[in-house]
């Protein structure tokens, strides 16, 4: 049985009596339940991102039971692992001489870019492939060739599986990659199950040299926990000064109830995790089987995600959300044209029954044929870092043509943002916000007023 450094010690230390003279202020006295296993960096606790003791052993543990070169653990999710990577590539790339410019998707977490704007990165956008304004977003595979054989970003960033459930062909993109000499980074916040899957679909197992997990999204784990998995073939700065990278943007007060949660979240892993998830992952693709059978429109390659596309069976995300809402079923997500649901083994098979009966009670209407207006074509007007750290003034839609936007990105389907920092807003964008119910927007502001 994988051991839990992180929880025994805290343990020993909530049953030891100690008369607690530091942080924080409950004392370990019982308010919500779990003051006592709620401590500080204190003696014998370690130091999260200079770990030497308990937390070190803990990460090691999920770095064997992820197959990677380092994994470390973040408190403050994803979008700090995703401030790192981007430090990380930055140094990497500055040390071989390459310019501050990476290529992404457009379909990256805001946290993307306010982490250029901080690090003063250019990030060029990546083609996708297939219709134009496509939700999924996947990456045109001979248009990054095409790019990448002209110059060398210091790394090429993707997000798989995306909110819809959307996934990239990351062994592909992590080949291309590789032999134009350019690290592959991923935000694989939505999959940190797809390493325990009968067949590994991990994107660290399919060659990307870093990636983040939230590991709160998909497994047992508290809001908040998550993991920074660096290959074991990465460029060796990466693991280096992984530390550091987090470091620089975390703060100095990490939870420790988060860290006993990944902790335990190793022996849940190495227990029997890969079989109780296989079977669960099977009730899952049986269950969407049978809506699609019944007429429910089904969209995303991602065996844990169940993503409706209802306006086909009659009804609007939202309205199909409500329904579901009344008998006791909350979902992860809802807009005019999607529904989305992330259950989890947790969810267990019963779970899957009452929704799979929720969804067949609801009697099919006539097929709603609005479609979402098309996205913009943006053009941009400022880097990401001048838009967002310039004076900002909040205007309605209305009076938002030919502004500059100065949000991180805004009024977004769940997978594409409209614009992002540095885009201009053009009757297109404001046709897509009002669309999605976005009615003011933060602009640069006019300083010739």
């Amino acid at each position: 049985m994988m051991d839990t450094p992180i929880c025994d010690f805290v343990r020993e230390y909530a049953s030891g009596g100690t008369l607690r003279l530091h942080m924080p202020g409950h004392k370990g006295a019982a308010y919500l339940g779990a003051e006592k296993w709620d401590i500080t960096e204190i003696g014998g606790a370690d130091e999260l991102y200079h770990a030497r003791g308990i937390i070190r052993k803990s990460e090691e543990n999920a770095s064997s039971l992820f197959g990677t070169g380092r994994t470390l653990y973040s408190t403050e999710g994803s979008s700090l692992c995703i401030r790192a990577m981007l430090y990380l590539a930055l140094l990497e790339g500055r040390r071989q001489g390459r310019a501050p410019v990476l290529l992404a998707g457009r379909n990256a977490h805001k946290t993307l870019m306010t982490a250029a704007a901080l690090l003063d990165v250019e990030i060029e956008w990546l083609p996708a492939a297939g219709e134009a304004g496509l939700l999924s977003c996947r990456t045109d595979q001979a248009a990054l060739g095409r790019r990448l054989a002209r110059a060398r970003p210091m790394a090429v960033y993707v997000t798989s599986p995306d909110y819809l459930g959307n996934m990239e062909d990351i062994a592909a993109l992590a080949a291309l990659c590789h032999r134009n000499d350019v690290p592959l980074l991923v935000d694989n916040a939505h999959g940190a199950y797809l390493r325990f899957l009968p067949e590994d679909r991990h994107p660290i197992t399919l060659g990307a040299d870093m990636c983040c997990d939230s590991a709160h999204k998909t497994l047992p784990c508290l809001t908040g926990a998550a993991y920074l998995h660096i290959a074991q073939g990465a460029p060796a700065l990466y693991a280096a000064q992984a530390e550091r990278a987090l470091a620089l943007f975390a703060s100095t007060s990490p939870s420790y109830l988060i860290l006993q949660s990944l902790d335990t979240a190793n022996r849940e892993l190495a227990a029997g995790y890969r079989q109780r998830l296989a079977v669960f992952v099977s009730h899952v693709l049986q269950t969407k089987a049978r809506l699609q059978a019944q007429g429910f429109d089904l969209h995303g390659d991602e065996p844990m995600k169940i993503t409706l596309a209802p306006k086909a069976y009659g009804y609007t995300g939202e309205a199909l959300h409500a329904l579901l809402r009344e008998l006791g079923i909350e979902c992860e997500f809802a807009d005019p044209d999607w529904l989305v649901m992330m259950p989890a083994p947790d969810t267990g098979a019963e779970g899957l029954s009452r929704l799979e009966e929720a969804l067949r009670a609801a009697p099919r209407r006539a097929a709603i044929a609005e479609l979402p207006p098309p996205l913009p074509r943006p053009m941009r007007a400022c880097s990401i870092r001048e838009a967002m750290l310039a004076p900002q003034e909040t205007v309605p839609i209305a009076q938002a043509q030919g502004r500059i936007l100065a949000d991180a990105h805004a009024g977004c389907p769940p997978a594409v943002p409209i614009l992002v920092c540095g885009e201009v807003v053009d009757d297109a964008a404001i046709r897509c916000f009002r669309y999605y119910g976005k009615m003011a927007c933060n602009v640069v502001a006019d300083e010739g007023k």
